[in-house]
Order: C-alpha cells, then structure tokens, then sequence
C-alpha cells in the first residue's frame, strides 16, 4: 500500500481506496492519477490487473455482486466465481484470489500459482467430478456430493459447485492379463450388469479399460501357464461356484493341473494356495504318500499310499510325503543286509505269506532290490563287518542281554536280534593304553619301554565297539579282572592281551621318584626283571651323623609259569617297589644306628650289604633276598653315593677334598711349565736358522727376475713397431672390402624395393579386377533376382486369378460401356480427347451401312 496521497495509475492497474467515514471501500482502475481526499485512504495497491490466457482460468472467492462506487454492494462470502479468458480485471474489495494470498497485502502476485490451465482430458482418459452444491449440467442433475466421471477426449469447463477429483487413467491390458475390480457402491456398470458394494469382478478383455467412477482398481494379475510340470493348489476364500461349474466351500482346497486347463485365469473367491510340481519317481524310487484322496477326491486321513517309480504326480492339497522326500530303494549286496520291523500286521509275500504282527523284527540280507511296504519300517542297514587277525568286537543279543566277543580273522553280519556294544573303560586306563600301559614317571628307560606297546587307534579315538587289546611287552605281566565271574588272569609278554567284555585291567600303582613317594607312576604291566630300584635313604651312625645314601638294588621276580597261584602271588603286592624300599631301608638304619661314623665310614659297603642280606652261622651273606609275600628277589646292593645331612660337616668334607685336588694340580702345572720352556727355546733356533734360509733363496729369485726383465723389454720395443705397421695395412685393407660390400647391398636393396613395389602393384590391380568383377556379378544375380520374383510373382498372379478372370477383366470395360449405351438408347457413339485426328470417312460409310442392314 503507498504511503502517498497521490497516486499515478498505469493502463491495467487498480487500487483500492477506503473512506474512513462510511467505512466503503472503492476501486479505482488506471490510466489516472487519484489524488486521496483527508478521509481517504489507500488499502491495496496500484496492483496489476489479472490476465487470464487462452486455456486458462482463475477462481476468485467471495466474489462482489451489483458493485456501485462508493456504495455498499453485496459480498458473497464462501462462494467462488471462475474467469476464463477475458479483458484483464481487477479484484473488487473483499474477493481473493485462489493460489495468490499475497496478492492484496503488497506483494508480487504469483500468477504460476493462481492462473491455472483448463483440464484436458486424453482420449481413453477419465476426469472425476464431485458436486459440491446440487447443480445441473449436459448430464442431467447433481446433488451435492454426488460424484461422476467424463469421458475424454475433451477439455473440461470447470465450475464453482463442482469438484475436480483428478485426471481417471486407463488400465492396458495385455495378452494373459485380467483387471480386479471392486465396487465402492451399488451402482449399474457399463455391461449393465447389477453390482453391489464391495462386490469384486475381473475384466479380462485386451485392450484399454477405464474405469467407472464407482469402480476401484484392486490389483492387475497375470493368467498364470499350467505346464505338465507345474500345477495350482487353489483355495476357496467364500463358498463358490468355479468356472467349471463345481461348488467350492470356503476353505476348501483342490488342484488344477494342465490336464483340465492350460491357462488359468484368478477367480473372485479362489485365492492361488501355492504352486504344486509334479513328483517323479525313477526307477529304483518310492515314496510313502500320507492322507492320499480315495476316488471321489476326499482325503483318506490316516492312511498310507506307497507309490513305486516309473511314475509321475502331483501331491493334492492335504496329501504330503512321508519323510519329505522321494526315498530310493535299498539295493543290498551280498555283504549288506537291512533290519525291518512291522508296524501294522500283514502277510509279507516274500517270505511265504508269513503273518508278521506288529513289533516282528527281521532281516533281509542281499543281494536284493528291496522297497519297503506301508507296514514296514526299515530300522537300519547292516554291512558285513571285516575282522583282520587280533581285531575283534563286542555284541550283545537283545533278547538275553548277552555281550560275547567276535575275532577275525573274518566277517561277521550281526542278526537281526543283535547290535554291537560298546565297552566303557577309565579314563585312567584309556590314557594308559594310549601311553603304553605306564606313564613311567619321567624315566626315560621305561617311556621307551613303553613306546612298543602304544597302539595307533587309541592316539586317533578308541572305537568302544572295538574289542580292547593290549601288547604286553617283552618280560612283563599283565592281571586281568574278570568282574562277572569275579576270577582273574596273568599274561606274560610279549603277548597280546584281549579283554572280554566283562574284563577289565588291574593297573599298579608305584612308588616313584627318589626318595621314593606313593603313588607316583602307575601301570598296567608288572615289569619281571631282571632290573633296579633306585632309592634315597637317611640314617644315623651311633654318634648322631646323619648320612644321605643314595642305593640301586637289584630285582626279579620268581614264579613257576602255568601254576595259577604262583602267578597270582607276583600281583599280591600292589606298590612292590614301595613295599621293598621300606623293608630294606629299614634294615639299614637299624644296622647303621650300632655302628660310630668312622667305623662306617671305612667300611659302609660290608655294613649295608649285610644289613639288607644278613650272614648265616659261617658269617657269609645270605645273597639273594627274597620277600615271601610277593616273590620279589633282591641279588645285589649298590651304593651310589653317601654324603653328610648337616651342611657343616658336608663343607668340610669338601674343603679337604678341594686342597687335596689343589696341590696335586699345581705339581702338574709345574712340570708341565719346565717342559713347556725348553721346547720353546728349541723352536726358536729352529725358525732363526729357516729365516737365513729363505733370504738366500730370495736373492737368487731377484737375479733371475732382472735378467727376463731386460730380455722383454728388448723384444717390446721391436714387436711394438712391427705390429703398428701390420694393423694399418689391415686396417686399410678392411675399409675397402666394407665399402665394396656396402655398395653391393645398396644396389641389392634398391633392387628388391623395386620388385616388391612391382608385385604390390600387380596385386593391387588383380584386387580391384577381382573385386569389380565379383561386384558386376551380384548385381547381375540381384537383376536376375529381381527379374526371377516379378516373373514368379505375375505367374502367381495369373496362376491366381485364372485365365478366364484374366479375359473377363480385359473386356469389362468396354462391355460395360456397350451396356450403358444400350441403356441410354444410344446407338453409336465415338468418344476421343480432341487431340488424335480421326477418319470420319469410312467411319461414317459404316454406321449408314449398318443402319441400313438393321
């Protein structure tokens, strides 16, 4: 709004000017200049008048009706007016313009946004009106939310009381497809067939289709190919009626395969459950159908159908495989057989009509081809076992209970009663067998004992199937248990010992170490000796010296092979080593404890010896030792080291042995000074007298060296010339011969060019003669061609037509003429374009004589 009292308006401009004493508002339209009055003001502009183009419109609300300047005139709020292409015009006060809010609070007016283009509706395209009041139009009478829809082509003239809902597009259906179509009320559709609300159809005409206004496009689906392979399992949403006439419930399902239909297109009740393939079955497959449909398509719930291949089908709704899946037939050899068991009764055919009741386990061994019936469940396969030598398993019957070992060498088929059983050991003993039968207990000696006996199947995983065998090395026992008949056995090595299935290993558990300690190293085999015992003992001399002996004691074992308790005696001690080193350790500190330390110091070997063996009345030691309780035999004692327990004495005893040590070493080490002196001095003259030597030697060199220096120079100075002279003549000589040579290939070179620039020439020429002559020839066979297909197509052409059509043709024109003439009443007539002279002479003599011969 200006802030002027005076304003110049151009051609096309309007403001609006109120007078604050009435409260009216005026308009006043340029070209002027309008000078405001003291109770005038200027509300809205100079603002451009609005210009409607061609094919375009405004809308203007609360359009003014009966304006009077400078009087009140009536305002019709809520109404709009529409202006089509006219004479620019302003705004009265109080109309607005749709799409321009800011045209009259002093903006820029938006004209993209207010002048709108009339709708114009393509051919096969729809616009949707809706009455917003009751009007009238070509079409008849409206009430107010009423809608309907025009077909185009056309441009639609849009009016205040109706609605534009938007542009309708058409739906292109193509070869296989079908429009679904839903009505959002009850209404009459263009086929005049009655459709109620909600009420769904399908259009499967090809072609452009637009619906209806009370016509809601669902979805556009595509006929979907039935192929021998693949079928449909359809499902019946309502109950109805298909295409082929047969009522469906609702929920029912069926399958429609290729051998009713190739095509099938969606039905309004019937959704597409799921695509179905068709099943084959090869030769050598089965399959178990569950729920199978009798002959009037129910399903049969409950039973079984077993289908045998060659064959091909499709599963109907409700029946499924057994399993999942297509089975194959066992076919067994000769080393295999399978164990069946009955579920249901019935006569099984390949054993004779034998009445198997439910439960009946059996086996089929091969070779055979073997499917299975409904009745019959297959509860495993079974494959020959092949034992080697010392290999063997453990089966148990499952109607007694009884577990009993099988060894190879050969192969076992276990019955249809039997399965293999599996023997659970210790952990402790497993881990024994997987190191030998001993962990030895750091010895180095016994884990390489040990080694020979490890089994390579225990280091991969024990098969508890497996019988549990055992190497029992060279000069070793081994107890085994037998906890059912609560009985036991030794075997000696090197042997292999099997155990039963109710057996089991007795394993040892020894002193180790030194001293020894309980329970340290346990085995499963008794080593028999000969061997050592190695052991630490403390004891105390009558005069209170505590002494660490450090003893090996040799043992074996006596026992008469074949007699069962002497056999079993050697095992009646568990920790033998243990129960030997307490005996004799003890014997010896009760014989060192009578005796002083210097008495036992020059004599421990007899001391100890007869502690452990004592004498007999002669005095004589009473060698071997012998223990009663296990047959152990101890020969022989061997004191390995003896030292002092307290430091002290231990100190001392080593200080006297170290300045005994010393002074025996520096004895030597001064001999050893003396002798070392003297051969020095005798080396030495010996390399003063090889110096003078070699320096006489040297200058007798040095003589001879001047000597062929001075004869080389002489025959240098002479060969040098000589030879400067024989290079240049060479030299010179060489150039000539390379400048001839280079001469003679130039003129080669030159030569050859000229060839090849020759024989490219000649190919260049035979090219383009063969090229043009191969060019004359296809446009000679395209004329021939050409020649050839119209000759074929005019002798079609009259091979067509025939060649009394063809004479019928050539003399239509002129009796059709000699008709018309004959019609007319006309007797004669000459007919010709003024430009070709004609003999009326003769022409005339013949129509007067034929005139006169009628």
């Amino acid at each position: 709004m200006s802030k002027n009292n005076v304003v110049g308006l151009k051609l096309y401009q309007f403001v609006h000017v109120l007078d604050v004493t009435t409260n009216i508002t005026r308009i006043e339209i340029g070209p002027q200049t309008i000078v405001l009055k003291t109770n005038e003001n200027f509300v809205a502009g100079p603002l451009p008048m609005i210009v409607v183009a061609p094919g375009c419109y405004c809308v203007v609300h609360n359009p003014v009706s009966n304006y009077v300047p400078g009087q009140a005139c009536e305002i019709r709020f809520g109404e709009k007016d529409i202006h089509f292409h006219e004479d620019p015009f302003p705004l009265y006060p109080g109309e607005v313009l749709e799409g321009a809010s800011d045209f009259l609070t002093g903006g820029l007016p938006d004209y993209k946004k207010a002048i709108k283009k009339l709708p114009v509706v393509p051919d096969n395209h729809g616009i949707k009106l809706k009455a917003l009041l009751d009007c009238e139009d070509e079409n008849g009478k409206h009430q107010a939310g009423e809608e309907w829809q025009l077909n185009g082509p056309r441009t639609y003239i849009p009016r205040p009381e109706v609605e534009v809902q938007g542009i309708v597009n058409p739906t292109v259906l193509k070869e296989g497809e079908a429009l679904r179509l839903r009505a959002k009320q009850g209404f009459m559709d263009r086929y005049d067939n009655e459709r109620v609300t909600d009420e769904q159809w399908f259009i499967c005409e090809q072609g452009s289709y637009l619906p209806d206004v009370y016509e809601e496009v669902v979805e556009l689906l595509k006929k979907i190919t039935l192929t021998p392979e693949i079928g449909l399992n359809l499902r019946a949403t309502q109950t109805v009626k298909d295409r082929y006439g047969v009522t469906r419930l609702a929920g029912e399902e069926w399958l429609l395969t290729s051998e009713t239909t190739d095509e099938y297109y969606p039905e309004i009740g019937v959704e597409v459950a799921s695509k179905a393939k068709k099943l084959v079955l090869t030769k050598g497959q089965y399959c178990v159908v569950e729920n199978p449909l009798d002959k009037s398509g129910r399903p049969q719930l409950g039973k079984l159908e077993l289908r045998i291949g060659c064959s091909s089908f499709f599963l109907h709704p409700g029946e499924a495989l057994q399993g999942g899946n297509v089975k194959s037939s066992y076919v067994l050899s000769d080393q295999q057989a399978i164990v069946l068991q009955a579920v249901n009764q019935f006569k099984d055919t390949m054993f004779k009509g034998q009445n198997r009741l439910p439960g009946d386990t059996w086996m089929i061994r091969g070779p055979i081809d073997y499917i299975p019936p409904v009745e019959v469940q297959v509860v495993k396969q079974r494959d020959q076992i092949p034992l080697s030598k010392n290999e063997g398993i453990y089966i148990q019957n499952k109607k007694t209970g009884k577990v009993r070992a099988i060894m190879g060498p050969k192969s076992y088929m276990l019955t249809a009663h039997e399965e293999l059983w599996e023997k659970k050991l210790d952990s402790n003993i497993e881990t024994l067998l997987k190191q030998g039968g001993g962990d030895g207990s750091g010895d180095i000696r016994k884990i390489a004992y040990f080694e020979q006996s490890i089994d390579p199947q225990m280091l991969k995983g024990r098969d508890k199937t497996r019988v549990i065998t055992y190497r029992c090395p060279g000069n070793t026992a081994v107890q085994v248990y037998n906890y059912l008949e609560k009985t036991a056995r030794v075997v000696f090595g090197p042997d292999l010992v099997i155990l039963g299935p109710h057996e089991n290993f007795n394993v040892l558990s020894l002193s180790a170490g030194k001293p020894k300690k309980c329970d340290a190293m346990r085995s499963l085999c008794l080593m028999l000796g000969p061997d050592f015992i190695t052991d630490i003992i403390e004891v105390e001399t009558s005069d209170h010296a505590r002494l660490r002996l450090q003893l090996a004691f040799n043992n074996h074992f006596e026992y008469e092979k074949g007699d069962v308790e002497s056999e079993a005696k050697i095992f009646s001690v568990g920790d033998f080593i243990g129960f030997a080193c307490r005996k004799i350790g003890g014997r010896i500190r009760g014989q060192v404890a009578h005796v002083p330390f210097d008495e036992f110091h020059k004599h421990s070997a007899m001391i100890i010896q007869t502690a452990v063996f004592g004498v007999d009345q002669e005095g004589n030691l009473n060698i071997p030792l012998t223990f009663e309780a296990n047959n152990l035999v101890i020969s022989s004692v061997d004191i390995q080291s003896i030292e002092p327990v307290d430091a002290k004495m231990r100190d001392s005893l080593s200080k006297s042995v170290q300045l005994a040590i010393e002074i025996s070493t520096k004895s030597i080490e001064a001999s050893a000074s003396h002798e070392a002196s003297r051969n020095e001095q005798i080396a030495r003259g010996q390399l003063e007298r090889q110096k003078l030597l070699n320096e006489m030697d040297s200058e007798k060199e040095k003589t001879k060296l001047l000597e062929l220096q001075a004869i080389t120079a002489a025959v240098e100075s002479t060969g040098q010339a000589k030879a400067e002279s024989q290079a240049q003549a060479e030299r010179m000589l060489i150039e000539c011969e390379s400048e001839i040579e280079s001469a003679k290939l130039k003129a080669e070179a030159e030569e050859i060019e000229h060839m090849a620039k020759l024989e490219t020439q000649g190919l260049l020429r035979a090219q383009e003669l063969s090229y043009q002559k191969e060019l004359n020839r296809m446009e000679l066979d395209l004329e021939k061609g050409r020649a050839d297909i119209e000759v074929k197509k005019f002798k079609s052409m009259v091979e067509t037509l025939g060649i009394k059509t063809i004479e019928t043709m050539s003399i239509a024109g002129p009796k059709a003429q000699a008709n018309l003439l004959q019609g007319l009443g006309i007797q004669s007539v000459l007919v010709t374009d003024g430009t070709t002279p004609i003999n009326l002479f003769d022409t005339a003599h013949g129509l007067i004589g034929s005139k006169q011969g009628q």
